[in-house]
């Protein structure tokens, strides 16, 4: 949950917002599931209720969310992402401009594989490796419908079990950024396939201790994505 982090008070409703919407759309909360109770959100996200109330309601009005009263009520995310059609990942890169592409996979490169390395340098517990198994498995069985949610679920495990808030959190934000391009991406096999080899090596290499292969299997992971884009684009 590192995105539902606290708030600057200056645009306490806007950033609160903003943060419930980056849950919603990175799968943090998956569709269908309910946001977290109304008074741990407000504490988590530093706010009050009255603005958190504020800001789930423009959610609900957008078609975020579906807020439901009574003792098994609360916020439920009704967003789904869209499925890959023709000319989606064009549009999704007009919108966002060729510099500030290359400049959003840039940060993601830099970010996830500085996690990466720094989590392979760490006496890791039991606890700490299986839940970074238990990630990998999740995305390995996942169903097409469920697997970028989990994609993002395994790789910002890697940079929240650093134990650093800047650090997850700017995993977070990276994803955030290419989120709409990778959801633009066709589900082919052959791409899952490789990917899940290269999942495996990132993880062999963290829980093995070595920090220049863990660097090396994401920036290999990431730069076979950004080589996927650029083929659908061309």
């Amino acid at each position: 949950m590192t995105v539902l982090r606290p708030v600057r008070a200056g645009n306490a409703f806007e950033e609160t917002v903003e943060r419930l919407l980056q849950a919603i759309k990175l799968g943090v909360v998956a569709p269908g599931d309910k946001l977290p109770p109304e008074r741990e959100l407000a504490v988590r996200l530093g706010i009050s209720r009255v603005t958190l109330r504020e800001a789930i309601r423009a959610l609900q009005d957008a078609g975020y969310l579906d807020v439901r009263r009574g003792r098994y009520g609360g916020a439920f995310v009704t967003y789904t992402p869209p499925r890959p059609g023709s000319g989606d990942l064009r549009q999704v890169v007009a919108e966002m401009g060729t510099a500030e592409l290359n400049d959003a996979l840039t940060f993601r490169l830099a970010v996830e594989c500085g996690a990466a390395q720094v989590l392979a340098g760490l006496e890791l517990t039991g606890e700490q490796r299986d839940l970074l198994r238990r990630r990998l498995k999740d995305l390995n069985e996942a169903a097409p419908e469920d697997y970028r949610r989990l994609d993002t679920a395994f790789h910002l495990s890697i940079a929240e079990l650093t134990g650093s808030p800047l650090l997850a959190t700017a995993c977070a934000d990276a994803r955030s950024r290419v989120s709409d391009l990778l959801n633009a991406i066709p589900m082919l096999q052959v791409n899952l396939d490789h990917a899940a080899t290269q999942h495996q090596a990132i993880v062999t290499a963290i829980l093995s201790g070595d920090q220049d292969a863990a660097r090396r299997a994401v920036s290999e992971h990431l730069e076979g994505t950004a080589a996927l884009l650029r083929a659908f684009l061309a």
